[in-house]
Parts: C-alpha cells; sequence; structure tokens
C-alpha cells in the first residue's frame, strides 16, 4: 500500500499559495484535514482531493462560508 502524503511547502506551490496561509488555515480549522506525525504536518492526497472538490462553485453567488459560520 502506497500513500502520498505532501509537506506545507509541497502542497502551498501548487496552490500558489504562502505556506504562511496554509498554518493560518490550520490555527482557523479551515483548509484541508492534515495529519501531524512525528512533529511535522502532512497532508493525505485522498483529503487534499477532497478539499478541492469541496470548493466547486457553480456560481459566485455562493456562500463559501456557510460550513464555519457566517462570515
Amino acid at each position: 500500500m502506497s500513500i502520498k502524503h505532501l509537506n506545507q511547502i509541497e502542497l502551498a506551490d501548487p496552490w500558489n499559495l504562502s505556506e504562511r496561509t496554509l498554518e493560518r488555515w490550520r490555527w482557523l480549522g479551515e483548509g484541508p484535514a492534515f495529519m501531524k506525525l512525528g512533529g511535522r504536518v502532512v497532508y493525505r492526497v485522498e483529503d487534499i482531493e477532497a478539499f478541492e472538490a469541496n470548493q466547486m462553485r457553480q456560481s459566485t453567488t455562493e456562500n463559501t462560508y456557510l460550513q464555519g459560520g457566517a462570515k
């Protein structure tokens, strides 16, 4: 069984985000699910794909903040 994990550097690059953004998302409870392995933060590819799928929208009027309360 081969499970691929990405660290925050590997995830931030293709999304064109700063590593700091991912750190802030973790602190706020936003972003993809993550794991801490021996003090390192890693993201499973399946959790990244699920997060990306959840971000799909049909229009700009859809509220993207419903999950965590209105903002």
